[in-house]
């Protein structure tokens, strides 16, 4: 979309029984005609605050331009604050997994706002220039379906690559497959986070009665926040899932170290009787018996393989030695 300035970008489409054309935002507020306008603004960074028209009340203002944002839907009056959140275009430095888009929505206005660009808008702007959004509900419908459209792929990727953590449990390294396994788990939390608001903001839009909502656009509003509950469902198993791979991983942990420390203490019980011998019979004092044999070095070798055998077998007699 267009420039406008230097601290935002702004843009307005108009869509009219001429077709649909850009106009400059400067003029969405002097427009009177039964069109559908479409103004966006996307703010440069944390604090910028342009100017709205206005037709836009200074509460829905406030929220349209608030730091932080969670999914919600607030009707007022005659119009509807939605926030929604999708995916990003491009890579943001934000901690939060999905960037926020803040809408009011009018029946033959909508003015939108993001921070950072929007993957799912491009959807939306393809269909608004195609002809297909004639009022707020098919643009609110045609947002929710793009933005789970863009969201389904990466909730779905999420529990696939849990599925392959699962088939790799015995042959991986396990401080690295812990590490993933947690990845995802803060992954899953993140996106679930904002998912089940925006499947309630959803829902409670297509309950509203106004009449430019119409039976088509509350079907698609339905439809995405039935997606959404479904993603919800999903990423909550993935967190459960994740968290017994987790707990399965520590318990493996442990097993493998009890096995050898298990190793370690029966092969120092093998050498310990034998330590002492050979510490016996090396003290450099005179009496130490068959000194001056030939075959005192050989026997002595084999009293103590004698020795190791008869403790080992003990250890297996016992079954110390079974997994």
């Amino acid at each position: 979309m267009n420039n406008s300035d230097l601290a935002t970008r702004s843009s307005a489409l108009l869509h009219d029984e001429n077709g649909v054309m850009e106009i400059a935002p400067a003029e969405v507020a002097a427009y009177r005609g039964n069109g559908f306008i479409w103004l966006h603004i996307e703010v440069a960074g944390r604090n910028g605050r342009p100017e709205l028209p206005d037709y836009v009340p200074p509460l829905a203002a406030h929220a349209l331009f608030a730091g932080e944002t969670r999914p919600r839907c607030d009707e007022i009056d005659d119009a509807v604050l939605i926030n929604l959140r999708g995916n990003a275009l491009e890579p943001t430095l934000d901690s939060d997994r999905l960037v926020s888009i803040r809408v009011w929505v009018e029946g033959k206005r909508v003015t939108s706002v993001t921070r950072s660009p929007l993957a799912a808008l491009g959807k939306v702007e393809e269909a608004m220039r195609g002809g297909k959004l004639s009022d707020g509900g098919d643009f609110v419908a045609a947002l929710a379906q793009a933005i789970s459209t863009k969201l389904d792929p990466e909730v779905a990727e999420l529990g696939d690559r849990l599925d392959d953590c699962e088939a790799k449990l015995e042959a991986s390294d396990i401080y690295a497959l812990r590490r993933l396994i947690a990845g995802l788990r803060s992954q899953a939390i993140a996106l679930r986070r904002f998912v089940v608001p925006e499947r309630d903001a959803l829902a409670s839009m297509a309950q509203l009665p106004f009449a430019w909502i119409s039976k088509e656009d509350r079907m698609h509003l339905r439809e995405a926040a039935d997606r959404f509950a479904r993603m919800a469902e999903e990423l909550e198993a993935v967190r459960e899932r994740a968290a017994l791979l987790h707990e399965q991983l520590t318990d493996l942990r442990a097993e493998i170290i009890d096995r050898r420390s298990l190793v370690i203490a029966v092969i120092a019980f093998i050498f310990l009787p034998l330590t002492f011998l050979t510490g016996l019979l090396g003290m450099n004092v005179a009496g130490i018996p068959f000194a001056q044999e030939d075959w005192a070095f050989w026997g002595v070798v084999g009293f103590c393989l004698v020795i190791a055998l008869a403790v080992l077998g003990w250890f297996t007699v016992r079954r110390w030695l079974e997994d």
